[in-house]
């Protein structure tokens, strides 16, 4: 594995460089930082990068992406996370993208991907369910033919953006006599408009709204809206969760949030010094870097495979674990490292006894609703206890 940039690499770095420092708005830069990000803004970014040929970053060229090397795709990433650009959201992008291009049929692709790719669609992700979460494959929404539709009947929790979305991708139980309870599931796409889909919204301790219950009351689908072959959803859904955990690594971005720690706790005082110089909090920080470089050394590995033309695999597992706790461990730091300024305010909302109004520098304000929010990246995508389990099975073969 070759950790030297090429000429050309170099220049590529330049350009993407270049491009986000002038097309970037400024609205956005403020926005994502601070306040609750709107549909509206995820939009603008994507169609200032489907305008520059980027919309696609990871997609092939037959399908409208950029046919980038693993290596430019990688440098992409860490010039966004430089620049602190909006996240474009996963769920069309880069989890329903993979599993048409690998198993829809043409028609399909041909209108789905485009407007995933131009910002036509918004879409969100109908897996998890009350009592179905990491057992994914006891899911209760079933979907049952009735002339030329699929009706659709069941709950999803935990939707994230559903209330943003034009369009959820579901699985469903449509053999609820199958011998294994993964052998009889269903991936179907959902027009959100549809009558009888109802998305409520669930206010999380942080006060944001981010995710949602949706709700399906005999919702009506054309048959041709099912992905690949009829209860064959379970393999469709397997395939999503590699890509969907290789994404949550985030190594890039949390490497920006390393620095933006390395800042905060330079200023800030622990007994009239920087709370850096804190030998107790150094050794964290400390720990943290070499945790992440060695994550860092994964997925470029991964990446590497990825260049040989072998497709991600367990060790997907591995970089979702060791991301997610990683961004985990940031959040706790930082907040420790704000301390007083960081836990009395949650966004939209005070805590009981704490401050109407927030109070200190502008870095504190959002690092307690940063930590309340980030306690989730190890349990969605597949929690944690799961992917030991993968790793142990797939690597180990225990």
């Amino acid at each position: 594995m070759d950790l030297h940039y090429s000429a050309e690499d170099l220049a590529f770095r330049d350009e993407v460089r270049s491009f986000l420092e002038t097309s970037y708005p400024d609205h956005l830069r403020s926005r994502a930082s601070r306040d609750e990000v709107t549909k509206q803004d995820f939009l603008d970014w994507q169609k200032i990068l489907y305008k520059k040929g980027w919309g696609a970053p990871a997609w092939p060229k037959e399908y409208g992406g950029t046919g980038w090397s693993s290596t430019q795709k990688y440098i992409f990433q860490e010039e966004c996370a430089r620049a602190e650009t909006l996240g474009i959201p996963p769920f069309g992008m880069s989890m329903l993208a993979p599993v048409l291009m690998a198993f829809a049929n043409e028609k399909q692709k041909s209108y789905y991907l485009p407007r995933i790719i131009d910002g036509t669609d918004f879409w969100c992700q109908g897996y998890s369910e009350p009592g179905a979460g990491s057992d994914l494959a006891s899911l209760k929404t079933r979907a049952e033919k009735d002339g030329d539709s699929w009706v659709i009947n069941g709950q999803k929790t935990w939707t994230t953006l559903a209330h943003f979305a034009d369009w959820i991708f579901v699985l469903c139980r449509t053999d609820p006599t199958a011998r294994k309870p993964q052998e009889g599931i269903s991936f179907i796409l959902v027009n959100m408009n549809t009558p009888g889909v109802e998305v409520r919204p669930i206010i999380t301790m942080d006060g944001g709204h981010e995710v949602n219950e949706t709700w399906f009351t005999d919702v009506r689908v054309p048959l041709e809206n099912i992905v690949g072959e009829e209860n064959q959803g379970w393999t469709y859904a397997k395939y999503l969760l590699v890509h969907e955990r290789s994404g949550i690594a985030g190594v890039a971005r949390s490497k920006k949030a390393v620095e933006r720690l390395k800042h905060i706790a330079s200023i800030e005082l622990d007994r009239g010094e920087p709370i850096i110089r804190n030998p107790e909090f150094a050794r964290k920080v400390a720990e943290l870097e070499i945790d992440l470089t060695a994550l860092e050394f994964t997925e470029l590995r991964t990446l590497a495979r990825e260049a040989q033309g072998k497709g991600a695999g367990p060790e997907s597992s591995v970089l979702k674990i060791k991301g997610t706790e990683i961004q985990q461990r940031l959040t706790e730091l930082t907040l420790e490292a704000v301390g007083v300024y960081g836990a009395p305010y949650f966004r939209g909302f005070p805590m009981e006894g704490g401050n109407q109004f927030p109070i200190g520098p502008d870095y504190a304000h959002h690092s307690a609703p940063a930590y309340a929010n980030m306690r989730k990246t190890s349990i969605y995508g597949g929690s944690n206890e799961i992917q030991r389990n993968i790793i142990a099975k797939m690597v180990l073969g225990l």
